[in-house]
């Protein structure tokens, strides 16, 4: 609730600069009549970069919504300490659960990683068009959850090609095999990058790729997860262990 006492029924992503009225698009139009929302209802404006207010609804038609921002409400959240989550190309569906788990868990960029067994994935999670379904994921996340942050979308890569780059304190490959989670992630620097491995788990020569590179396996427990349990797992214990907001 803000200052008036009303609280908002809604949240919309309004990524641009806010004047004294915000026009947002035919999706946030469509969703505000799925959500029977009216001319005058309370809402929330969040830009993805930090940026939150509260404004009211001042035009509902079938193709556009303004909504009329209280600047005196502006506020802005601080930047997280960086987290990267680095995603195996997978499952499509399982790729965005876990893209949506990751706003609600407070990732700050995301990486879709092409592992040899990522090959034999069907419908997996990869390219251009994919990846504008991704964002569209977060970004209703973003709108359910209320955060202010959006998380960086980084350019997928094949592995090889990407594990030498990560900053070597806080590269930390989910692994098994690995020293307890807790235990590696307290030895870590910011930023930390967690990355998951795919379906089936590494080949030899991924594994050798990533311990010739610095990064310190970490196990989340004696279970085999699914990539998008294990990493929703790790965001949840690494946000609550850096104790950021």
């Amino acid at each position: 609730m803000d200052g008036t006492g009303r609280a908002a029924v809604a949240t919309f992503y309004a990524p641009d600069a806010w004047g004294d009225r915000v026009e947002l698009g035919e999706g946030a139009a469509r969703h505000a009549q799925v959500r029977r929302l009216e001319i005058g209802d309370h809402v929330r404006l969040t830009s993805g970069d930090g940026r939150r207010a509260f404004g009211t609804i001042a035009l509902l038609e079938r193709r556009r919504l303004a909504v009329d921002c209280d600047h005196a409400s502006i506020s802005r959240t601080p930047r997280r300490r960086r987290v990267e989550l680095w995603a195996p190309v997978g499952d499509r569906e399982r790729m965005l659960l876990l893209g949506e788990k990751a706003v609600e868990l407070g990732a700050t960029a995301w990486r879709s990683v092409v592992y040899r067994r990522s090959r034999s994935v069907s419908p997996r999670g990869e390219g251009e068009a994919f990846a504008e379904k991704l964002r569209a994921r977060m970004i209703a996340a973003l709108e359910q959850c209320g955060d202010a942050w959006l998380p960086e979308i980084l350019p997928e890569a094949q592995a090889d090609a990407v594990i030498p780059t990560a900053h070597v304190g806080g590269a930390i490959l989910l692994d098994p095999l690995g020293l307890p989670f807790r235990d590696v992630l307290a030895d870590a620097h910011v930023p930390v990058v967690l990355a998951v491995g795919p379906e089936g788990g590494l080949e030899p020569e991924e594994r050798q790729a990533f311990e010739g590179c610095g990064w310190r396996a970490a196990s989340l427990g004696s279970n085999v997860l699914r990539f998008e349990t294990a990493g929703i797992a790790a965001l949840a214990i690494t946000r609550a262990l850096l104790r950021t907001t």
